[in-house]
Order: C-alpha cells, then sequence, then structure tokens
C-alpha cells in the first residue's frame, strides 16, 4: 500500500516542491508515496475567506481561527494516521520518530502561519506538535517538507541501497563518521591508510572510534542518552 501524505495549508503551490525531484520525485512516480493538499481557505464561510483574527487578550499578528481549521481537519478521511502540526514549541523531531511515522500508512500535517493556531482546535483534533529545530520559519510549510524528505527517503524502495539509511547519523545514536573517495590524494590530504586497507574489522573500528569522537566533540548530548552505546 501507498504511503500517503496530506498537508493542509494556505500555500499548497509550494508542495511538492524538492520532493517532486530526485528519489523521492521518482517514488512519488512509481507509486510508492503519493502527496495530496488541502486548501485551509477553502474552508472559510463569510465572503472574504478569512482564515485569521486578532489574538485573545492582545498583541501583534494574527492566529489561525480554530472553527476554519477544524472544518479543514474533517474534511480528511478518517484514518489512522498521525496528524501532525509544525511547531517551534513542539516535541523536537528525532531519527527515532522519523522512522516510526515512515512505519505508519501515511501522515496528515497541518502548517501553521501567522502567530499560530488556536490551542482549542490543537487539543480538539488531537494534534501533535513536531518541531524541526529551535528557529522559528515563516510558516509551517518548509518545516513539513523537511518532515516529509526524512521520511520518505527511508521508504522501503526508496533508496537503491537499503543500508544507506542504516549507517548515518543519529541512526545509531552517533554522529556519522567522515567520508573518502578518489583520489587519493587531494590538495596534499590522502585517504586514511585503514580505509584502503582492506581489514574490514579495523576499517569498522576506525568509523566507530571516529563516530564516537565527533559525537563527544559537537553533539554531547547524544552521549548522555542512556541507550547510547559508547564502546565497541
Amino acid at each position: 500500500m501507498s504511503y500517503r501524505a496530506t498537508i493542509l495549508t494556505l500555500y499548497p503551490e509550494m508542495f511538492p516542491g524538492h520532493l517532486g525531484h530526485s528519489l523521492a520525485g521518482k517514488a512519488m512516480e512509481r507509486g510508492d508515496w503519493s502527496l495530496e493538499t488541502v486548501q485551509i481557505r477553502d474552508f472559510a464561510t463569510d465572503r472574504h475567506r478569512t482564515v485569521d483574527d486578532t489574538p485573545a487578550g492582545g498583541g501583534a499578528g494574527m492566529v489561525l481561527k480554530p472553527d476554519v481549521l477544524a472544518r479543514a481537519i474533517d474534511s480528511v478521511a478518517a484514518d489512522p494516521r498521525p496528524r501532525l502540526l509544525m511547531s517551534p514549541r513542539g516535541r523536537p523531531l528525532s531519527q527515532e520518530r522519523v522512522r516510526q511515522l515512515a512505519d505508519g500508512e501515511g501522515v496528515v500535517i497541518v502548517c501553521g502561519r501567522f502567530e499560530g493556531v488556536d490551542q482549542r482546535v490543537i487539543e480538539a483534533r488531537a494534534l501533535e506538535e513536531v518541531s524541526i529545530g529551535d528557529y522559528i520559519l515563516s510558516g509551517g510549510e518548509p518545516a513539513a517538507l523537511t518532515l516529509l524528505d526524512a521520511v520518505v527517503r527511508i521508504l522501503p524502495g526508496v533508496m537503491g541501497n537499503a543500508a544507506s539509511g542504516t549507517h548515518e547519523s543519529f541512526e545509531t545514536g552517533l554522529l556519522e563518521h567522515p567520508h573518502y573517495t578518489r583520489p587519493q590524494e587531494f590538495e596534499g590530504r590522502t585517504i586514511p591508510a585503514v580505509l584502503t586497507s582492506g581489514n574490514h574489522a579495523a576499517i569498522d573500528r576506525w568509523r566507530h572510534e571516529q563516530a564516537l569522537a565527533l559525537t563527544r566533540e559537537r553533539r554531547p548530548d547524544l552521549l548522555a542518552k542512556p541507550s547510547q552505546p559508547v564502546t565497541k
């Protein structure tokens, strides 16, 4: 069964974006996954098709109206797919969560705009808030594309070499080791001798040591997780 992504947005023309190209685009052409968009504005009932209003209690910006967004969400057929809201206050997206999403039937993603979404519709429609980082975007669309990129690439058959997705940063709890390829020498720098030794056990040890060193230097927080194996 094809993996199905439904995006609720005020800017459906932003999709599929880069996901219509390269491996993801070819997988979409094959029918491995599909993407549909729902225009939130279509569910406004006034003649101006209003989707936002001023925040209760005052303040800058506008807030996406709960009744309009609820109707848009309800237009999507009820199924087991998780309903996500791309939000900077959401739980940080992890590779573990990406794999959980990839193992399902698909996702329904709400792209917020303006100052945010009325809290009542988040609660009433059980939206799971997801963040892709500690920074602010102009809307949820770029974040949704990023999440889908991470999910689609590990769907069965999308990557030519299935092992490619299991030896990357975060898959083992460590950052990925350095990579090298020909030529043997580049601007006075050579490929580490162990990588051309043919000793696969030594290569595995070297890669693990390099990954561990990089993680200690750049992301020591990953090593603090109790499930993280730090020796080999």
